[in-house]
């Protein structure tokens, strides 16, 4: 039987990267998924290559309103959650004598408002016994200079998990953060405001710091998240699981 037969999973920031991995791996193992994601044509093509069992929902998850209509089209054609993968988040280069109250907004608006209330809206719609999946970062253990707002809104992260393993456990929802290191994603170049130049010298640092010696891959993220997911993580809640080829390890 395959390991998420018959779930029903949501997945922001599932348009691309690490996200859309996980999507298909989540369908690849009998589950259906609902995606979000903020850009309508990579929306689109995301679907087109999941092919079957998915739901795309245009958003932005610092909106709330955004996220009561992604929730509206989830119980409209599901009627109920077994999987939440709060994945979207975003992360730009400033150097803090440099960064501007947009840059840190931006930051906290994506990464712990949305986030929050990503989780607490689709409470009503979760089955009891779920699995809800967090993405944090590397940075809520290290220290990254020029991503230091983005560091900070990625421990507040791993501090969700905590606190919501607690709040959640009278109904058996688990809740988990996972913490990758530098992923082989888009994100380096379309995200974080560095040149083409400026992102490959930054991927190729990433990966000489990695005692693997090279950068992760997103469907190395989403075995991690499909085993967080599924019943095989039956008795791990609450803690941070770091994908990281060593990274913050060592």
């Amino acid at each position: 039987m395959k390991k998420l037969e018959g779930k029903v999973a949501v997945i922001t920031g599932g348009s691309s990267g690490i996200g859309l991995a996980t999507a298909r791996r989540f369908v690849d193992e009998g589950a259906h998924v609902v995606i979000t994601g903020r850009r309508e044509k990579e929306l689109k093509e995301a679907a087109a290559s999941i092919a079957r069992n998915v739901t795309t929902v245009l958003g932005d998850v610092s909106h709330l309103e955004d996220l009561d209509r992604l929730y509206a089209v989830v119980k409209e054609k599901h009627g109920h959650i077994d999987i939440l993968f709060a994945n979207a988040g975003a992360g730009t280069i400033a150097p803090v004598e440099l960064a501007s109250e947009a840059h840190f907004d931006q930051t906290f608006d994506v990464n712990v408002k949305g986030l929050f209330f990503t989780v607490q809206k689709a409470l009503p719609l979760f089955k009891d016994g779920g699995s809800i999946i967090l993405t944090s970062s590397v940075s809520n253990v290290m220290g990254l200079p020029g991503f230091s707002a983005y560091a900070a809104s990625k421990a507040a992260v791993r501090s969700f998990a905590r606190s919501w393993t607690l709040e959640l456990k009278d109904r058996n929802i688990r809740v988990n953060s996972m913490s990758p290191g530098p992923i082989d994603t888009p994100a380096l170049a379309t995200t974080t405001g560095l040149t083409p130049e400026q992102a490959e010298q930054a991927a190729a640092q990433f990966a000489s710091q990695v005692p693997m010696g090279r950068r992760g891959e997103p469907e190395e993220i989403a075995d991690a998240v499909t085993f967080l997911a599924s019943d095989q993580s039956s008795y791990i809640t609450g803690v941070d699981l770091a994908v990281d080829g060593g990274l913050a390890q060592v």
